[in-house]
């Protein structure tokens, strides 16, 4: 167990009531996920002068959304008036940008530090805050990830955040690429923008 709270960020419950939540909807598997990138984020987050307490609460929640069906992601798309280019895609971006929504609306938090994290760590964006880097790479690089380039990619998180938002962003599009996989057009305006930004 940890000591971590996250009183400071207003919410309809603490963390020990979140993580209940979490249990009843999320497999072990992707709860344990979860756990490590809060865990990640609040050490990135302390390593790189970001807010530790709003790192650490979007890590955990990242994936909040993630194991939801496809057809409640199109009725939040639908019901909440977001983007209609989203139903184009897939639960890759939708348990990120619609999964906030869903965080919002089970969990009450409003904190949008916090939601735009989630949002983001899916697909990217060139207006990353610190925080919304923590989560994309503590997700990235969390423990138990094993796939051609993490020692790299963790390589990069010890050098600055910058450099592993680029290599991820480029892994990532490398890996949609070799699958034939269709890329939501925010990942590679992030790729383009991160890509001058980090030392590679």
């Amino acid at each position: 167990m940890t000591d971590f709270n996250y009183d400071t960020i207003k919410s309809d419950l603490n963390r020990d009531e979140i993580l209940s939540r979490m249990q009843d909807t999320l497999s072990d598997y992707r709860y344990t996920h979860c756990l490590r990138v809060e865990k990640v984020c609040r050490g990135l987050a302390a390593e790189y002068d970001g807010d530790v307490a709003r790192a650490g609460l979007a890590g955990l929640l990242h994936d909040y959304a993630k194991e939801r069906s496809d057809q409640e992601f199109i009725d939040v798309i639908k019901n909440n008036d977001l983007d209609p280019k989203l139903l184009n895609y897939n639960n890759a971006v939708w348990h990120g940008i619609v999964g906030a929504e869903i965080i919002k609306d089970e969990l009450g938090i409003y904190d949008e530090d916090v939601l735009n994290a989630v949002r983001r760590h899916t697909v990217g964006s060139t207006n990353m805050t610190q925080v919304d880097k923590c989560v994309f790479v503590g997700d990235f690089i969390e423990p138990e990830r094993d796939f051609p380039g993490i020692n790299e990619a963790r390589n990069y998180a010890k050098k600055s955040l910058d450099s592993a938002v680029a290599f991820e962003l480029k892994h990532s599009l490398q890996h949609l690429v070799s699958k034939n996989r269709e890329i939501y057009p925010e990942t590679f305006i992030s790729y383009n923008y991160w890509i001058t930004k980090g030392d590679l």
